[in-house]
């Protein structure tokens, strides 16, 4: 048994920067969550995670082209993504308007919609379903009975744990090892610690990251601490 953790081989670090070659599509996983300033945290734990399993992360803030509609993006990342995470935990109603965001289960159906109505490597796809609270899904997305939903409870460290098993599953049959979760969980930290001084060298806010930056970023440091 193999013990890289990336299944694919890796490209010279001179053109891996920015990440301007597309990804392979059963190396790119899709990431459908919030992306405001209250879920930063496990952000980051996702994108570290995909990231350090060997994967490309890929999400709608990757590209900012006002000549392509949003939704167009999405489905076009969908479209090019094997594997996809999909966060339902906010479901709290906006303070502003009063009303939820449905954008995380529009986004989690179209990507159920591919694998099931799409051609031969479109059914290929498989996804994971987080959660904030065990069975809380069934109260607003009953539809999901039956799918399993892992929860989180708000903690980078659970994220990092669930994204791992569920990525270490598909690579075990592949043949390849990933280190285990306290392993992956302790790299995520020392990532975490260190984020703020790597933003500082190339004078960016840590706290204002673009994702192309972060995963960038992630993906540097993990090349350094291999």
């Amino acid at each position: 048994m193999r013990r890289e953790p990336v299944h694919t081989p890796k490209a010279p670090a001179e053109h891996r920067r920015g990440f301007s070659t597309p990804a392979p599509y059963d190396s790119s996983v899709f990431i459908n969550c919030p992306f405001d300033g209250e879920y930063r945290s496990l952000f980051r734990a996702l994108v570290f995670t995909v990231q350090d399993c060997g994967f490309v992360p890929r999400c709608a803030l990757e590209a900012q082209d006002s000549g392509e509609a949003r939704i167009t993006k999405i489905k076009r990342i969908v479209r090019e993504c094997r594997h996809g995470v999909h966060d339902l935990s906010r479901v709290e109603l906006d303070v502003g308007s009063g009303l939820p965001r449905f954008n995380m289960p529009l986004e989690l159906g179209l990507f159920l919609g591919a694998q099931e109505y799409g051609g031969r490597e479109q059914k290929r796809k498989r996804c994971l379903v987080l959660d904030a609270w065990p069975h809380r899904y069934q109260e607003f997305c009953s539809d999901l009975a039956g799918q399993e939903v892992v929860a989180h409870g708000g903690s980078p460290e659970f994220v990092v744990a669930a994204v791992r098993d569920w990525l270490a599953s598909w690579l075990c049959d592949l043949g390849v090892l990933v280190p285990g979760e306290a392993h992956m969980c302790e790299r995520y930290r020392e990532f975490s610690c260190d984020l703020r001084l790597l933003s500082r060298d190339l004078h960016l806010d840590p706290d204002r990251l673009l994702f192309a930056e972060l995963r960038t970023l992630a993906q540097e440091w993990a090349d350094q601490n291999a």
